[in-house]
């Protein structure tokens, strides 16, 4: 099963390319930028990867990036993520970034732009690896702020091809940022948000109706609301759901225990994704794999949903048909 699960075609569409900074490229970035790490070594920096939740995680997450300074870094960063994806057996990337965090080090938005964007030429070029770039508020962070970087990246709207919200979900809720998104969709953005993971379903709810997303990152919670799990199968807004994340985060004490089997019972349209993949554990094919030896799902399962990926995955009409008739021959 792991072979197969190798080689089938499969859409990463929840991935924080700062998450998939790895210590050894955060090690080397640091000694490129003349930065001191509080680290002595690339294990004692693995060794504190054991979070007792989110916030915990968002502490080193943030940490970690201030090795980023250049567009080479940002380059680096996604080239670096892109050749263990595609080596992996993932045609497609939809990278999330956070400018907020990077403006707030005096790193401003072309340098971000240019480096991830040239990575993502490059990645195409080398592998026929698909990409779509999302650029994502911090929910914990004004809303007005994000409002000044939407209004920032005017120039380069073009190359955007979401925006998204994530950051610490507990207290800030989705309806916090009703103008930035409102916004967005009059600047012809497409909109996913963060909801329901540690926050509650109601949160789900808020980012449907208030903020008008097309897709749900995470959203293990809904199932507490069958009102809002029935609308999500008969809507068939898609989840893109990330295992490994929500049993490093302690969102689930076992991978045995989550809600996937109920949500795929449910009928939900079901994506799975590494979400922040140096710290939680693996990319998407590690989160496969956790799923197979957790559920014992069948080769029918893992298709479909890859298939779901695909289906809703920011692509060319061509790309798409491409992806699943390559998916079809898996």
């Amino acid at each position: 099963m792991k072979d197969w699960l190798k080689t089938l075609p499969k859409v990463e569409l929840h991935l924080h390319i700062e998450g998939s900074l790895e210590p050894e490229l955060m090690f080397a970035l640091a000694k490129r930028n003349d930065i001191t790490l509080p680290y002595a070594s690339v294990e004692e920096v693995r060794e504190a990867y054991d979070f007792d939740d989110l916030q915990s995680f968002l502490d080193l997450y943030y940490q970690g990036m201030a090795v980023l300074r250049t567009a080479d870094d940002f380059f680096d960063l996604a080239m670096d993520y892109f050749r263990r994806a595609q080596a992996e057996g993932v045609v497609h990337v939809e990278l999330s970034f956070d400018p907020q965090a990077h403006l707030a080090r005096g790193i401003e938005m072309d340098v971000q732009i240019e480096g991830l964007t040239r990575a993502m030429r490059q990645a195409e070029r080398e592998w026929g690896l698909s990409t779509a770039l999302i650029m994502s508020f911090l929910r914990d962070r004004p809303a007005e702020e994000a409002m000044s970087v939407l209004e920032r990246a005017g120039p380069y709207l073009e190359l955007l091809d979401a925006v998204g919200l994530d950051s610490a979900e507990r207290d800030n809720p989705p309806s916090k940022f009703a103008e930035v998104f409102a916004r967005a969709k009059l600047l012809g953005l497409p909109r996913v948000a963060h909801a329901g993971e540690e926050g509650p379903a109601e949160y789900i709810r808020q980012a449907l109706d208030v903020l008008d997303v097309c897709r749900i990152d995470h959203g293990v919670r809904c199932l507490e609301d069958p009102e809002l799990a029935a609308r999500l199968r008969d809507t068939q807004v898609p989840l893109t759901v990330c295992p490994l994340s929500n049993l490093r985060l302690k969102v689930v004490d076992d991978m045995r225990d989550h809600p996937l089997p109920g949500l795929l019972d449910a009928g939900l349209k079901l994506t799975i994704n590494s979400d922040d993949p140096a710290y939680f554990g693996g990319g998407v094919l590690d989160n496969y794999l956790a799923c197979h030896h957790a559920f014992d799902w069948n080769k029918d399962t893992f298709r479909g949903l890859a298939r779901n990926a695909i289906e809703v995955a920011f692509m060319d009409e061509g790309r798409r048909r491409m992806l699943l008739a390559d998916l079809d021959a898996a």
